[in-house]
């Protein structure tokens, strides 16, 4: 894979997001796999396609491209925010590439893929509206919040320019596609849950420092009064698909 971008494709554009979309997404069709099944490319959609930029021919699962200059940092922008809204809890989405990238250099700093069932309401943070001297007045868009995506849902391609092998990050995408939950608010507690865990240092930790999270757990999801039962069922969910192994009398110990 290789990580330099062909600069003469955008010498024929004055805008600047047009450049950076014409050599990041020929940059993608040109190097990138299929990190769901492992097949040799992916392919590119017709140019404004509202759901998806690339897709499989080998799987059919699709994909969407967003690019930025420097540091991924803890957010990403995209378009507006009820659409957003509507995909995550339609299960529309496509699996995200997040790719930065360095101006000076000319080539990619780093690329994660966001599986699309890690995609929840609360990661999409609301921008406020568009003045009324907007071209597009009171129109609302939104920000990927990066930073509160789970862990095992962020698989990373490359990072500070180091390559990852394919084959590595096909078998991280398997495993982390066993959490799909296609119930958008059992998709919620998955995710809430997953974060707490990953919050907690310890390989081995126990059910009681997970009880810690109650309060609030609790103002997340201010309907459900059983707020212990709900977390010993997303363990042992996690338990169940391979993340964690119970140990008896509480305890539990992180599977890598």
């Amino acid at each position: 894979m290789n990580i330099q971008f062909d600069g003469n494709l955008s010498e024929n554009y004055v805008s600047t997001p047009q450049r950076v979309r014409v050599i990041t997404e020929d940059w993608m069709r040109r190097n990138m796999y299929c990190p769901r099944c492992g097949f040799a490319r992916i392919e590119q959609f017709e140019n404004n396609r509202p759901v998806a930029d690339f897709f499989c021919s080998n799987c059919d699962n699709e994909y969407e491209l967003k690019s930025k200059s420097g540091n991924l940092g803890r957010k990403i922008t995209d378009g507006a925010y009820y659409t957003m809204i509507d995909r995550i809890t339609s299960n529309k989405n496509p699996d995200f590439f997040f790719l930065t990238y360095s101006k000076t250099e000319n080539k990619v700093n780093d690329l994660i893929l966001i599986l699309k069932h890690f995609f929840v309401p609360d990661i999409i943070e609301r921008r406020n509206p568009l003045g009324p001297d907007a071209g597009r007045a009171g129109w609302v868009g939104c920000n990927i919040l990066i930073d509160k995506i789970p862990e095992q849902g962020r698989i990373s391609i490359i990072s500070r320019g180091g390559v990852s092998d394919s084959d590595t990050v096909v078998s991280k995408v398997n495993r982390s596609s066993s959490l799909e939950v296609g119930n958008i608010n059992s998709r919620g507690w998955l995710m809430d849950i997953l974060n707490c865990v990953n919050r907690i240092q310890a390989q081995v930790f126990t059910l009681n420092e997970v009880y810690a999270f109650e309060e609030e757990l609790q103002i997340k999801h201010p309907d459900n009064n059983n707020i212990k039962p709900k977390i010993r069922q997303q363990l042992q969910f996690l338990r169940d698909k391979g993340f964690l192994e119970f140990l008896g009398s509480g305890r539990y110990r992180k599977i890598i």
